[in-house]
């Protein structure tokens, strides 16, 4: 039998708007493009954002709160994602670096804060909120978010599920077997992998031997792309055409977010013992926001006016989240039994009530038994 070649595959790296604030016009040209509009409210909610994350960083280091993850310079991967995505429609399915987009689709600031300081009250989803709690545990969250996709296509419902994850989740097991089934079954499930370089201590090469993380779809025959994960533009393009797609019966997505973690990897982390500061400082200089603000401002959408009242509205507005946080009443013992359940059995009611697990607290009529 000849030789022949039985498959073969490219993968598209997409940038629109470059590190200084340029915009590929031909390029924006050919798909769906934000408007100038839609970025002055965007870049206006990621100074909130940020300053939120700078003040959690203090609150952790105050000993206010505990261990926290910062998502200072992923935030145009969280963004252009949920902005792509149908508030109340399709899911959010995160880890632990998208605020910004739980957020956007209704949840309230003050739970992220609840969350760190311990509070499971944080992990409360508002009703009507399509989305998980923070994950934690690396990569358990596909699974989810494809389980969620597979039950909203057999419902007959047009969701799609957007889940979250870092380039280190991608050498476990659990993002291989959520990849197959979404394929095999063909899930409107959208993958967005923010590969941030670094799986906490261990480099992205260090971790994998291909040159790409994309590339790691195409075994499982799903359509895939890099993307610049610092340009808001370019990651709200793929993201609104993998949901499109998957929205019209087309199946799952895979994206790679190329982006960077300028922060340690949490507030336990020194990420000085492993990262050049060269490394760190070229990346500073590609940050999401810095290049927003460049276009804004060479479009006349943006001045230092602008710039000064949306800090100012924005520390008012942390401000008050942390207070909500801090200032929140003391849990009810009910609660372990309230929020377990929607409709809390019988015998539950009754160690609710009683606060007893014990043949006393099943039958409080035998109280008088030993006398």
């Amino acid at each position: 039998m000849p030789k022949r070649t039985v498959y073969s595959a490219t993968i598209d790296y997409i940038q629109i708007m470059d590190e200084h604030g340029v915009v590929d016009e031909k390029l924006a040209a050919t798909g769906p493009r934000l408007k100038d509009e839609e970025m002055v409210k965007l870049y206006d909610f990621m100074i909130t954002c940020r300053q939120l994350d700078e003040i959690a960083f203090k609150l952790q280091r105050s000993g206010r709160m505990g261990t926290y993850p910062q998502n200072k310079g992923q935030e145009a991967a969280a963004i252009g994602a949920a902005f792509a995505a149908i508030v109340g429609t399709d899911y959010l399915v995160p880890c632990y670096r998208e605020n910004a987009a739980l957020f956007m689709h209704g949840l309230p600031m003050e739970k992220i804060l609840l969350h760190w300081m311990g509070d499971e009250r944080g992990n409360q989803i508002p009703d009507g909120v399509r989305m998980t709690p923070l994950c934690i545990p690396i990569g358990t969250q596909m699974l989810h978010a494809t389980g969620i996709a597979w039950a909203k296509k057999l419902q007959g419902e047009k969701s799609v599920a957007f889940t979250f994850f870092g380039d280190g989740a991608t050498s476990e097991g659990d993002f291989h077997e959520a990849m197959n089934f979404a394929s095999v079954y063909q899930t409107p499930t959208i993958f967005v992998c923010q590969n941030n370089q670094w799986a906490i201590s261990v480099p992205r090469e260090s971790q994998m031997n291909s040159e790409t993380v994309a590339q790691k779809a195409i075994a499982y025959g799903m359509p895939t792309v890099q993307v610049d994960g610092n340009d808001l533009m370019a990651t709200y393009r793929v993201c609104k055409e993998a949901a499109d797609k998957a929205r019209a019966g087309g199946g799952p997505s895979f994206i790679e977010m190329v982006t960077y973690r300028l922060a340690d990897h949490t507030t336990a982390d020194d990420a000085r013992r492993y990262r050049d500061p060269a490394e760190v400082e070229a990346w500073v200089g590609k940050d999401p926001m810095i290049r927003l603000r460049k276009y804004l401002s060479a479009k006349g959408l943006w001045d230092d006016a602008k710039q000064a009242a949306s800090e100012e509205k924005a520390k008012a507005t942390v401000a008050q989240v942390v207070k909500n946080a801090e200032g929140i009443e003391k849990p009810s013992i009910n609660d372990i039994f309230d929020y377990t359940f929607a409709d809390l059995p019988a015998d539950l009611v009754q160690q609710r009530d009683t606060l007893r697990t014990s043949s006393l607290g099943q039958n409080p009529s035998q109280a008088g038994l030993g006398r």
